[in-house]
């Protein structure tokens, strides 16, 4: 494995559900030289051998993961974007069925469970006339922080 590629690896591992920016900027002070397009090529060269994952919630940018293997779900909360890992409920890959197939093979399942993240709910409750949990924004309206 090339020295960028490793790096690329080990800022994912480090910097769980991080978008590219993130890592770009992990990458580049270990690797000064390396450019952005190289993480890019790097990120889908290791998505695409299955050693990382690449995520999307609806709303925000591309996430990269290190857990793969499993069919995982996300907790994603709507005022700070923090992201975490939900296992399975019951049963491997894909953990739900659908109640008609329509003729597919269904081999995974992706959901993504939106709310407010512990802190983020102990805030609202702590401040003075602060808003309800349904008046919370919808997803992709506020910048998300992204979990270090």
């Amino acid at each position: 494995m090339t020295r960028p590629r490793a790096t690329v690896l080990e800022a994912v591992h480090k910097h769980p559900h991080a978008d590219t920016k993130t890592i770009y900027r992990a990458v580049r002070a270990v690797l000064p030289e390396v450019s952005r397009q190289t993480v890019y090529d790097v990120l889908q060269a290791l998505s695409d051998a299955g050693l990382v994952r690449r995520i999307q919630p609806a709303g925000t940018a591309v996430r990269y993961e290190a857990r793969v293997g499993d069919n995982h779900h996300h907790f994603v909360c709507r005022t700070c974007g923090v992201i975490t890992d939900v296992d399975c409920v019951v049963g491997s890959a894909p953990c739900l069925t659908a109640p008609g197939d329509n003729g597919f093979v269904v081999d995974e399942a992706e959901v993504t469970y939106w709310g407010s993240c512990p802190d983020c709910s102990a805030a609202q409750v702590s401040r003075p006339g602060s808003r309800s949990q349904s008046d919370s924004t919808t997803p992709g309206r506020k910048d998300r922080r992204v979990q270090q």
